[in-house]
């Protein structure tokens, strides 16, 4: 088994219940267990401004899949809830699935980079990973409480009531 990080993002319909849909689906995966999830964090969009708020978490995974078949797995699960990848960058969408990093892995191959590229600028990713992993290295970026830190907590806040994690 293999620790991997996947970043969960929604801004369309009710994101937190998608949020929670999609953990479950995610602990479904073959060979796979949702260890943790962080709390939900509210954070503006980055991309088009008239769009809703997004609703973020990082979940962790014990896995037997190959970094690309999770990967699979989780397009997989944004299909199913209707998200078509290619679409417009940064733009409104119903689930949102990133693989953040896999334990012992760095891969750049088309459609799959490890750690993913953006991890490091996105306060949304960084503070949730942080609550789940303080002292995870990333390979050029350091330690992620580190990093969290500077990247601070400006347009990020707690979701709501649903906050609970669940693992």
């Amino acid at each position: 088994m293999t620790s991997a990080y996947i970043g969960l993002g929604a801004n369309l319909g009710e994101p937190a219940v998608q949020l929670r849909t999609a953990l479950e689906a995610i602990a479904r995966l073959p060979g796979t267990r949702v260890v943790a999830t962080s709390r939900f964090y509210r954070s503006a969009p980055m991309g088009p401004p008239e769009q809703p708020d997004y609703c973020n978490a990082v979940c962790e995974v014990d896995t037997a899949l190959a970094p690309r078949d999770l990967l699979e797995a989780l397009i997989a699960i944004e299909r199913a809830v209707g998200r078509i990848r290619g679409g417009e960058r940064w733009g409104p969408r119903r689930l949102d699935l990133d693989l953040l990093h896999v334990e012992g892995v760095a891969l750049d191959q088309p459609g799959l980079h490890l750690p993913h590229p953006g991890i490091g600028q996105r306060n949304f990713v960084l503070v949730p990973l942080a609550e789940l992993a303080p002292v995870l290295e990333i390979p050029g970026l350091g330690r992620i409480a580190d990093r969290a830190q500077e990247a601070g907590t400006e347009d990020l806040s707690l979701w709501d009531a649903l906050n609970a994690p669940i693992a």
